[in-house]
């Protein structure tokens, strides 16, 4: 099977770049499923059931989120609605949404997606090490499951390197996101587990971690700035990887980075 993961969609420019290209991508590649991290997509700040729609229209089967989830108030009524709609899983009990769920591509063939957030440096949530535990008692890559991708929305890269370690053999790829810069460590891991410590944003990256460079830079020195936080609105990068796995296991036989478009694409 071969998955294409996402990172952050960033405001309008990144929506935009998935719009016109996403197709392109999934047709030139063999796509089997497509996951995109969507958290950033309504101005930077959390998503919109419209804008949901408008991401499956592209041809995204599954949206995952982070911190920003609930920026926009109008989430917390739609995302018991909506299957697709992933929120870390290790957000607090009663939390609505789903953390995780098993999918079926077009080859009939079944896929788990898991989205976890993670605590160093970030709001504290249930721990993820152990939470995602209670997943595996239940469900495991290559009976049922041909595929197992998680979206470790996380803030320090020490975390994600030991979410990898962690599930290493036990799913098919760890991703990290939040951070929103493409890191170059996309290896497998030593018992079959893809992973790459983030798989950077679509977005402008003319900009700081895509918004608008002019407040963010005020703020650095001390300047009380006139503007608001804002995306930047310059032609977007996809960023993301490509994860193709073993037909027999589920465990990854490559992981492959993709920079398309905008001042970063190749």
């Amino acid at each position: 099977m071969k998955v294409l993961f996402l990172g952050d969609i960033m405001g309008r420019a990144g929506r935009a770049a998935l719009q016109s290209k996403l197709r392109n991508i999934q047709e030139k590649n063999q796509i089997d499923f497509t996951i995109i991290n969507g958290e950033n997509s309504a101005g930077g700040f959390g998503i919109t059931e419209k804008i949901c729609k408008d991401i499956y229209s592209y041809g995204c089967d599954v949206i995952t989120t982070g911190n920003h989830l609930w920026d926009q108030k109008e989430i917390s009524d739609y995302i018991d609605k909506d299957n697709n709609l992933l929120k870390p899983y290790n957000f607090p009990e009663g939390t609505p949404g789903l953390g995780f769920n098993i999918y079926q591509t077009k080859k009939n063939e079944n896929i788990m997606v898991i989205n976890l957030i993670g605590n160093v440096f970030m709001k504290s949530d249930d721990n993820p090490f152990i939470k995602v535990e209670e997943i595996f008692r239940k469900h495991r890559l290559g009976s049922e499951l041909n595929f197992i991708f998680v979206d470790f929305h996380a803030e320090a890269t020490s975390e994600k390197m030991a979410m990898g370690h962690h599930l290493d053999g036990r799913v098919t790829a760890v991703v990290g996101t939040h951070q929103h810069i493409p890191t170059a460590d996309a290896h497998i891991l030593p018992n079959g587990t893809a992973y790459q410590t983030d798989s950077g944003m679509c977005g402008d990256y003319n900009s700081i971690i895509g918004m608008n460079k002019e407040p963010i830079l005020d703020r650095f020195q001390g300047i009380k700035s006139k503007s608001r936080f804002s995306p930047a609105m310059d032609e977007a990068t996809i960023c993301g990887v490509i994860i193709e796995s073993e037909n027999d296991t589920g465990l990854a036989k490559k992981i492959e980075p993709i920079k398309i478009g905008g001042i970063l694409g190749v």
